[in-house]
């Protein structure tokens, strides 16, 4: 296992290559977000716990999901301090065992992108916002050390509209299946771009 106690950006890189199994599915990780709690304005827990973000809060090894673009349920793992609201956002993957599983909530799409993108690999995991508050390590819900195929790169995280020079966002730069990077349309230069 890792040691989540890490920030969330130490910790982000290390899990490329991890091997993430659950709902009769493994997959391996190939691209990855990280989150800085109430220190990073672009994370779910910059305003503080709130009802729908409580799992966010709670102990290292939590599975935190959230809804997306109310369609999509996304998973990230809690790291760091207790409380602190930080974490890393599991973005694409590999899907290595259970592809029965994972094409039957999936449909007929090429196998890169079967676990493409944070709500695409939510939806392979069979994830929903049930499963937010389950602990890494119990119910068959397991991250374990893998390797990535490619060197791990970084640059800026998807979508985010503030703090969004952070290079926050690590992938296998020798996997096809890592999604494509899209900038948010709503960015304000030096608004929170540290």
């Amino acid at each position: 296992m890792f040691d989540l106690s890490l920030p969330s950006d130490v910790l982000a890189p290390m899990l490329v290559g991890a091997l993430l199994t659950d709902n009769q599915v493994t997959l391996r990780v190939t691209e990855v977000e990280a989150y800085g709690g109430t220190k990073d304005p672009a994370a779910h827990a910059w305003r503080g716990p709130r009802p729908h973000t409580m799992d966010l809060f709670g102990e290292p090894g939590t599975l935190y999901c959230y809804r997306s673009h109310g369609l999509h349920t996304c998973g990230n793992i809690v790291c760091g301090a207790t409380g602190l609201g930080s974490a890393i956002l599991f973005r694409a993957g590999r899907v290595l065992a259970g592809t029965q599983a994972v094409r039957s909530r999936r449909g007929e799409v090429p196998e890169r992108r079967l676990a493409s993108g944070p709500g695409n690999l939510g939806s392979a995991m069979g994830w929903t916002l049930a499963d937010s508050g389950r602990l890494f390590g119990t119910g068959g819900l397991q991250l374990e050390r893998g390797e990535p195929l490619g060197p791990v790169a970084t640059g800026p995280r998807t979508g985010v509209s503030v703090a969004w020079t952070r290079p926050w966002r690590f992938w296998d730069a020798g996997d096809d299946t890592v999604s494509a990077y899209r900038p948010s349309p709503r960015i304000v230069p030096g608004r929170y771009d540290w």
